[in-house]
């Protein structure tokens, strides 16, 4: 029995112990992953609690410690990394988005990228990665986006870094410094989305080094070498959907037969972008573009053609049966004003269906081009230098008679009525925007295709509204131009965009019935009725954002009524945050609780005003109580005195003493003191404000000047001078010059006797000097006073 219970008390010891050190692992374990996190907290804050851990631009030198599985998005853009070592991101296994762009990172350990096995975009791009590493991407199964462009290789390697990324669907390579393309360096990639190829001086192409894709949506490749882009292109005929080329030269008309495998390419849609065309090469590229079989798009975007469209050769081509869109935006042709009328190309125009040409100083549409564009249905020619007469020519009778969308925003249209004339007869013409022109006033009567439904005449500088504007529309934007009111008869209008205008109330439902949308935003609306509202009876959107509404209790609750019965306020105001299904700006939000400012604004600005004149006036009391326009003018005295040498050259001195004393003791000072002082042998000069000061000078400076120019100060104290102002300035300066100088400029005559509670408080430094220092009292009797004036000649010489 005794053996029993030894044995249960020792398994029971074991078992406690054994409990006591899995609690203590359990606490180390949480105690090192909290000491983890708190350094990362450090070293990166906005990683706290979050999946998404921003360390972008925090000039960081290495990847911080503490990443856990929590995090899916790691930016660390923009730092100063230099390594990636293999246990800086092995706990970070949910990562979904490393960002480790324009960092300075030269070297990477080969199994860095091990746990990130559901990683799907990795950018690596602008560091200094000298050469591609196969076993970086070994594991990175799930990724589908890579950027490796801007860093220091010359090569891909002798084989393919990218053959285990099944998934990967855009890559991004290349660098100025990027010169060899081998065989093998794209095995295992077969579809791509996106691939794009920095190549500016790539110049070996090994043949059929891409061969092995299958399928590319969207190819682009920056590079010069006309013999390289051949190769390319051959080994892409019938991969390629959309091929991008970007600040290449065709300006050497030989190099015209190597591009010839372009036309047998299976391409949907070719864009040159940052390309020197030629007069010369033109021919060879259209004929080219022109054989493609299954080419729909051609695009053209901030090119150079350097000619004036004179053809060195004719062109020779058929008509493509397949390319329906043609783009040109941004094209630079110098002498654009001697550019000829395209003769050559309008037997190749007829199938076009959408065609772009802008900002690219387009004056004129020959009317022989427009009329052989019979398929055309979308034309933009915005940002050009179309004027009124210019576009009756391009318009002509039978051009463009498919028409139905017509861009000539930002051109030189300066007459509506004109320019109504001549497209009125384009038959399907149903959308015009001739937005940010200059037409000013407009004519009462104009004449418009029948079959115009939108209307864009935004920024055109109108004044006010007439019956020009045609009655067949159902959409018109007439914002930006400063209109006081509308008033117009649109019987089919439903929709009507009258955004930074100068209304101050809304327009009227009866004209236009079957209004759907309105946007009065950014005008001066204040307020409106709800019988002006409940008149538009299909009204499903309004935008009344950025007015000035003033808000009362009763418009609150008709706000709340409009929002019952289905009809939606957009915007309404911006600042206010609603209490039923109102949509500010498109965004459902809940609950119009408004504050007593909100609701009552005047009552609150007059309060408000009340409040700040009696802060005002408690400060102005407050202030003259204690002295605070002294202390003012107490500290620019001082300030002055401040600037100026502590003492004055002997040569500036022009007065034994500055006399300071009040004007009710003038008559003892000018009549017994002057004269005693100034007929003694030697005679004293003093400095008598009513005598010496400077005429038109400011007061303060002539005292400061005067006690500078003067040996000693003359203080004259008697119950009239603590009660005068212009003494306290007096003795304030002096009060400065024989605290900071510690000298005996001043000397003091009683000429009554002084309480010293009669002395101003503030001037307690003076009271001392009274207290510890001798002064000079007039004595009533005359035997006395033979005494005094010997005192003070004696303390003037001193």
């Amino acid at each position: 029995m005794q053996y029993t219970s030894k044995m249960f008390n020792q398994t029971k010891h074991k078992q406690r112990t054994t409990h006591t050190w899995r609690v203590w692992a359990i606490y180390m374990v949480l105690a090192a992953n909290l000491s983890e996190e708190q350094v990362l907290k450090q070293a990166c804050p906005s990683c706290d609690a979050t999946q998404l851990c921003n360390c972008s631009s925090m000039g960081l030198d290495f990847i911080p410690s503490g990443l856990t599985g929590k995090i899916t998005v790691l930016n660390l853009a923009h730092n100063r990394i230099k390594h990636i070592r293999s246990q800086d991101l092995q706990q970070a296994v949910n990562l979904r988005a490393l960002l480790l762009q324009s960092n300075e990172i030269s070297s990477i350990d080969k199994d860095s990228f091990r746990s990130l096995g559901k990683l799907e975009l990795l950018d690596l791009s602008n560091n200094s990665l000298a050469h591609l590493s196969p076993a970086w991407f070994g594991h990175l199964f799930s990724l589908q986006h890579l950027h490796l462009q801007g860093n220091f290789y010359r090569d891909l390697g002798e084989s393919s870094p990218f053959s285990n990324l099944r998934n990967l669907s855009s890559l991004h390579l290349g660098n100025p410094r990027f010169s060899t393309i081998r065989q093998g360096n794209f095995e295992g990639i077969a579809l791509l989305n996106k691939l794009w190829i920095e190549g500016g001086n790539l110049s070996q192409y090994e043949p059929g080094s891409l061969k092995s894709m299958k399928k590319i949506d969207h190819m682009i490749i920056n590079l010069r070498s006309i013999n390289v882009f051949s190769a390319i292109v051959r080994d892409l005929l019938h991969s390629v959907t959309w091929l991008e080329v970007r600040k290449i030269a065709f300006s050497i008309p030989a190099e015209m037969q190597v591009l010839r495998v372009m036309s047998s390419s299976f391409a949907k849609k070719i864009s040159f972008k940052q390309t020197l065309l030629t007069d010369a090469t033109v021919p060879g590229i259209v004929s080219i573009l022109g054989d493609m079989p299954k080419l729909v798009e051609v695009e053209m975007i901030d090119c150079r053609l350097l000619g004036t469209g004179r053809w060195e050769m004719q062109i020779q081509v058929n008509q493509s049966q397949t390319v329906r869109v043609v783009t040109i935006e941004k094209l630079s042709i110098e002498k654009f004003y001697l550019f000829t009328d395209l003769q050559d190309v309008e037997g190749l125009l007829s199938l076009l269906t959408k065609v772009t040409v802008e900002n690219t100083k387009v004056f004129l549409v020959p009317c022989s081009l427009s009329q052989r564009l019979l398929s055309l249905e979308y034309l933009d020619l915005s940002a050009n230098l179309l004027g009124d007469q210019s576009l009756e020519h391009s318009a002509c009778q039978g051009g463009w008679p498919s028409l139905q969308t017509l861009n000539l925003s930002q051109n030189s249209l300066s007459n509506l009525e004109m320019t109504g004339k001549s497209l009125s007869h384009l038959r399907n013409l149903s959308l015009l925007d001739i937005s940010q022109n200059n037409f000013g006033e407009i004519p009462d009567v104009c004449e418009w295709p029948k079959t115009l439904k939108y209307l864009n005449l935004s920024s055109t500088h109108i004044p006010k509204l007439t019956t020009c504007i045609p009655p067949t529309l159902e959409v018109l934007d007439i914002s930006a131009n400063n209109l006081k009111e509308f008033g117009l008869q649109l019987p089919f209008l439903k929709e009507l965009y009258l955004t930074k205008n100068q209304l101050k109330t809304l327009p009227g439902a009866a004209p236009i019935p079957n209004l759907v949308a309105m946007s009065v935003s950014r005008n001066k609306l204040n307020s409106f009725s709800r019988e002006e509202f409940e008149s538009f009876k299909k009204m499903e959107l309004l935008d009344a954002s950025d007015n000035n509404f003033i808000c009362s209790c009763e418009f609150l609750s008709f706000i709340h009524h409009q929002a019952g019965i289905g009809q939606v306020l957009v915007g309404w105001p911006d600042k206010y945050v609603c209490d039923s299904p109102l949509a500010v700006r498109g965004a459902r939000v809940g609950a119009v609780h408004l504050s007593l400012m909100e609701c009552h604004r005047s009552l609150m600005v007059s309060l408000i005003c009340a409040l700040v004149f009696l802060v005002i006036l408690v400060l102005v009391a407050v202030g003259y109580k204690y002295h605070a326009v002294w202390y003012l003018r107490m500290t620019w005295a001082w300030l002055q005195a401040k600037r100026k040498p502590k003492r004055a050259p002997p040569k500036d001195i022009c007065y034994d003493a500055f006399v300071s004393y009040s004007e009710n003791d003038s008559d003892w000072v000018e009549n017994i003191m002057v004269r005693e002082l100034e007929q003694a042998c030697p005679p004293f000069r003093l400095c008598l404000h009513k005598r010496d000061f400077v005429p038109g000078k400011w007061i303060v400076d002539n005292i400061i000047d005067s006690i500078e120019k003067s040996h000693k100060t003359l203080f004259v104290l008697s119950e009239h001078f603590v009660q005068s102002e212009w003494c306290k300035y007096e003795l304030d300066f002096s009060h400065f010059r024989l605290f900071d100088e510690n000298n005996d400029a001043a000397i003091l005559v009683l000429l009554e006797p002084i309480q010293s509670k009669a002395i101003p408080k503030r001037f307690c430094k003076l009271r001392k000097i009274m207290n510890t220092k001798t002064y000079l009292e007039w004595p009533p009797g005359e035997e006395q006073q033979e005494m005094f004036w010997e005192n003070l000649k004696g303390a003037l010489k001193s």
